[in-house]
């Protein structure tokens, strides 16, 4: 298994997926994917390696999970600020309002 886990990797990498990537995809230090890839790269033939095409659509994949991801990122950036903000009108105290006013 872990041969395979081996080459599968290196397959990726050497497909044009980044290696930081893969590092947390398989949860693997980024360094030894690239000793893998170094030690590997000259064993594989061009036919374990991903077609052009096979690279653009794992490229367009990962571009569109890396917008969902910075879209999820500013949304909830953006909630903890209204939360901030809600927070601190809390601690405020209004003197304009009176509630025995009518």
């Amino acid at each position: 298994m872990e041969e395979e886990l081996k080459l599968k990797v290196v397959s990726e990498a050497s497909s044009g997926v980044k290696v930081d990537v893969l590092a947390k995809k398989y949860d693997i230090q980024a360094g030894t994917i690239r000793q893998w890839v170094r030690e590997y790269q000259d064993e594989m033939s061009k036919h374990e390696l991903p077609k052009p095409d096979e690279k653009l659509q794992e490229i367009l994949r990962l571009q569109k999970v890396e917008e969902k991801y910075n879209k999820i990122n500013a949304l909830i950036k953006e909630k903890e600020l209204e939360t901030e903000i809600l927070r601190e009108l809390l601690k405020k105290v209004n003197p304009a309002y009176r509630p025995d006013s009518k």
